[in-house]
């Protein structure tokens, strides 16, 4: 006969799962790292050039050191190969090298940063990943915010780098690291030091919040807000370059989320053809008509002057045409061989202000098409991770995730960065690369691969069985 109990039959309540200390830290870790690398020169305006190595060293030391004693699992047959083709051959041209200081200083530089990469790559799951770029870029947009809003509220006018307040008026407004401009209709800087670099992180961070916001992230609110906040710096920045690769990622984006609703293995092609005669067909009015368009945009035709850099640039690629001169990204300035060469706004310029023609004159043509590979297999990958439905049995109906468009919307961003800058070979440009190639092949899907499952399980959202496989 059943009795009547006060007693629950009810398992008793356990408190929800929480991540680990230690995975929290790590976390934060990989902000500094991404913060670091999203900063650009800052850390150098700041304390200057010998401090800001020393810190760089330590960082990614540090990094080494935790990647030692983690050990994630990873698959070191799927690195990726064409970014290190590159680097050996960056290093290689060292021996022949005609700055060879010059050269071993920039490429242990292009190694640490590829390391990072690759570290923050191997910890984070791909939704970690977007996470903390999006946290590194808060502190770059807010603390471009408060040091332009600070210089104009306290000193009344530019700082130099190092917080100099300038005794007298500088003969070109370049030298200052803050112009003090962010009421009077000005250029501003933000803690880069320079606007075009301040436009790009903008515009990147307008894609990962709104990724984080389709990803349906938590406090939504907050993500417009620093979308708005980005959108305002990035105006305010005015960079013709930035406003181009913004178009272009408006592109990419449509055309992503076009390929998505094909449902017949040939729609696919017929929309390639139409966007093909389009892109060539906008290419080719753009040429056209570049002197219109950068005249509404406030530049030059000659994007400010750099066509007589690329031209001076491709004299000296001539005379090295297959290996180059040697390995220097960027230019050190304080190099004989670049100290003076090429003057702009009375300063030695460190850049070619074109990647390609950048690389051709320091690796040859050897560089350019191991450079080209990087990129095409990079593009290649990005694409299908965005516009292929993830699959991994015969259920053909999963959903596409957000986080899928970062790598394809940042490579179109880059791609276009390119043609001007020189920026894409180095900072966070070439670390994103690294990182999100890396990121593809170790775990072609989200939410699957060994990262991906191992960091569910320290949660308590998958229970490995025997053989270490999710239940």
């Amino acid at each position: 006969m059943a009795a009547l109990s006060q007693h629950p039959t009810s398992p008793p309540p356990t408190a929800p799962v929480r991540e680990k200390t230690r995975h929290l830290l790590l976390r934060g870790w990989c902000i500094v790292v991404l913060f670091m690398a999203l900063s650009g020169v800052a850390w150098v305006n700041a304390i200057g050039e010998t401090a800001a190595a020393v810190l760089t060293v330590a960082v990614s030391v540090t990094s080494v050191v935790l990647w030692l004693v983690i050990r994630p699992a990873v698959n070191w047959r799927r690195l990726p190969w064409f970014p290190v083709a590159y680097i050996v051959w960056a290093g290689l041209s060292v021996f022949w090298s005609h700055w060879p200081v010059t050269s071993l200083v920039t490429w242990a530089l292009m190694v640490l940063t590829t390391v990072q990469g690759l570290f923050v790559a191997a910890v984070l799951t791909w939704r970690e990943l977007v996470r903390a770029i999006a946290s590194a870029l808060k502190w770059c947009l807010g603390l471009s915010l408060l040091l332009e809003l600070g210089v104009v509220l306290f000193v009344h006018g530019p700082i130099l780098p190092g917080f100099v307040v300038p005794a007298h008026p500088a003969d070109d407004p370049i030298v200052y690291w803050v112009r003090g401009n962010l009421f009077n209709g000005g250029r501003i800087q933000g803690i880069q030091g320079n606007a075009n670099l301040l436009a790009a992180v903008c515009l990147l961070a307008i894609i990962v919040f709104a990724i984080r916001i389709a990803a349906k992230a938590p406090r939504r609110v907050l993500l417009v807000g620093w979308i708005v906040l980005a959108a305002f710096l990035m105006v305010r920045a005015s960079s013709a370059t930035v406003y181009l690769s913004a178009v272009f990622v408006a592109v990419v984006l449509g055309t992503v989320l076009l390929m998505r609703t094909a449902r017949r293995p040939g729609s696919r092609t017929v929309y390639y053809a139409l966007y093909a005669v389009v892109g060539l067909g906008g290419a080719a009015t753009a040429w056209l008509l570049r002197d219109h368009i950068f005249s509404v945009l406030g530049r030059s035709a000659d994007l400010t002057g750099r066509e007589r850099i690329w031209q001076a640039v491709l004299a000296r690629s001539a005379e090295h045409p297959v290996t180059g001169w040697g390995f220097a990204t960027p230019w050190l300035t304080s190099d004989p061989n670049f100290d003076g060469w090429i003057i702009d706004h009375e300063q030695s310029v460190a850049q070619a202000h074109n990647m390609w023609i950048d690389v051709s004159m320091q690796l040859g043509a050897v560089g350019v098409v191991l450079l080209a590979l990087l990129y095409l297999a990079f593009i290649w990958r990005a694409w299908f991770f965005a516009v292929d439905r993830p699959r991994w049995d015969l259920r053909a109906d999963r959903p596409y995730s957000p986080l899928t468009l970062l790598p394809t919307l940042v490579a179109g961003m880059l791609v276009v960065q390119g043609m001007a800058e020189s920026e894409p070979l180095l900072m966070w440009g070439w670390m994103f690369v690294v990182m999100l190639a890396f990121k593809i092949k170790q775990a072609p899907l989200v939410g699957v691969g060994p990262i991906e499952q191992r960091v569910a399980i320290e949660r308590g959202e998958l229970v490995p069985d025997e053989d270490g496989a999710r239940a």
